[in-house]
């Protein structure tokens, strides 16, 4: 009697599609763009490659590979496009510091003075560590479930990050904000860490209480609230806003830092009310902070009219516009603008960098290229089975998209100018790092919405099932 007649039928194997082959093309394609981009400087600015470009760009590939045959070993049911769109970004950065490090050399050869030393070779260090992280990432985090067990340790870690550079001695100011933290020659901002666990606090503490914030137990105005204790979150991290603001002169972090957690108690809480409360915090902290500090009052005025202030603290703001102008619809080329004349156009401002060199065109290709990985990320929050997931996900999604937001907003004078660095392009290892270890995050929460259900309870390389069915007469 054969199986069939026994009543079994042969083994069901799931072949639901991976896409890991997709996610290398594309991977592939923003390798050679970097590549074409770079060869494109050299030819522009006539500053010789050599063997030394070639080197940098297989050490770029073989990361960006080794990346990819560890997502197709541990995970491989990930988000086929968010380690593609990271990648090309980070390339499009390294690409635009290289211009920038040819500009100052050649800058001080005229001069005849000792050339800086390139940062795009810092830079490159910091990808490696961050790709690093990222294999950590997807090694460690199996389930990110178990992240939720660390709500309270991750919030108070995520507040002492914060705090850290108020400290003396190891507390640094740079460019009026006291935001890094510099023991002997090293350097980083711990808000970038911060960000992190403080999303992972959120996320696991409106999980825990968001039915009681989404109570309606009185009304005022006509607007349903819950109970006064259940407002105090709200409120705290109102006052912890400020106090970035007040003390550590952040503009922007304290933005990021607000905005998260009122989004994401709406999301937690599906109730509008959050949001009404949370701009009208935001309108009254805006308001008593400009008569207050004299730093908000400057921001605000070189936002208004940015050219009274051209040969001091609107210098770097209007010399951004003047590239933008440059640039035009489809940019000047790469090597042929004068991005070197915005200050930190290599930090803050890369934005105007690309602006002038690639034009309106390159410039809403590269927003595209961040709403891809911020729109698979929110996909990713839906797709998610477990609350805690969802709200993580959602969480870190809405980190990038803030911060993207606050800086292309304030280099084109949208909103006032802030400190937030553009996430994968600026130079900086802080900023780098931690969007890196976001993405290895969403990549293993996607994993786990995506893959097969029967697979998430077999071992790793158990694909195949045997589902016992009911013998006809």
């Amino acid at each position: 009697m054969t199986m069939t007649e026994r009543g079994f039928r042969p083994a069901v194997r799931f072949t639901q599609p991976t896409r890991r082959w997709l996610e290398l093309f594309l991977i592939a394609c923003g390798w050679g763009l970097g590549v074409l981009g770079t060869l494109q400087v050299g030819w522009t600015t006539g500053e010789p490659l050599g063997r030394r470009f070639w080197i940098t760009a297989v050490v770029v590939g073989a990361l960006a590979v080794i990346a990819h045959l560890v997502v197709r070993w541990r995970i491989p049911y990930a988000d086929p496009f968010l380690l593609p769109v990271a990648t090309t970004l980070t390339i499009i950065g390294l690409v635009m510091i290289y211009r920038l490090d040819v500009a100052a050399i050649q800058s001080a050869e005229r001069r005849n003075q000792i050339p800086p030393t390139p940062d795009v070779y810092a830079q490159l260090t910091w990808y490696a560590i961050a790709t690093m992280l990222f294999f950590a990432v997807v090694l460690v985090v199996r389930d990110h479930r178990r992240l939720q067990r660390y709500t309270y340790t991750c919030g108070l870690f995520g507040i002492l990050l914060l705090i850290l550079p108020l400290l003396p001695v190891i507390g640094s100011t740079v460019n009026g904000a006291t935001l890094w933290v510099r023991v002997g020659s090293f350097s980083f901002q711990p808000g970038e860490a911060a960000k992190i666990l403080l999303t992972i606090f959120f996320a696991g503490y409106l999980v825990m209480t968001r039915d009681s914030l989404a109570v309606v137990r009185t009304k005022f105005l006509g607007i349903g609230l819950p109970r006064a204790r259940d407002l105090g979150p709200i409120f705290v991290a109102w006052v912890v806003s400020l106090a970035v603001l007040i003390f550590q002169k952040d503009l922007g972090t304290s933005l990021l830092f607000f905005g998260l957690f009122v989004t994401m108690l709406f999301i937690a809480t599906q109730r509008r009310v959050w949001l009404g409360l949370g701009a009208v915090l935001f309108a009254v902290g805006a308001l008593g902070s400009y008569f207050a500090f004299s730093h908000v009052r400057v921001r605000v005025q070189i936002w208004i009219d940015p050219f009274s202030f051209a040969q001091d603290q609107g210098y770097q703001i209007v010399q951004g516009l003047y590239g933008f102008a440059n640039g035009g619809l489809f940019g000047t080329g790469l090597g042929n603008g004068y991005p070197q004349l915005v200050p930190f156009a290599n930090t803050d401002f890369i934005v105007s960098a690309l602006g002038e060199e690639l034009g309106l065109t390159g410039l809403f290709a590269i927003v595209l290229l961040y709403g891809v990985l911020i729109e698979r990320g929110l996909r990713t929050a839906v797709a998610v089975r477990d609350p805690f997931g969802q709200l993580l996900a959602a969480g870190l999604s809405i980190t990038m998209a803030l911060q993207v937001f606050v800086i292309i907003g304030g280099v084109t004078r949208l909103i006032p100018l802030t400190g937030l660095t553009t996430p994968f392009l600026s130079y900086g290892g802080s900023s780098l790092v931690a969007n890196w270890i976001i993405v290895g995050l969403l990549m293993v929460m996607s994993h786990r919405a995506r893959q097969p259900v029967a697979v998430q309870h077999s071992e790793p390389d158990a694909l195949t099932q045997v589902v016992p069915i009911t013998r006809g007469k």
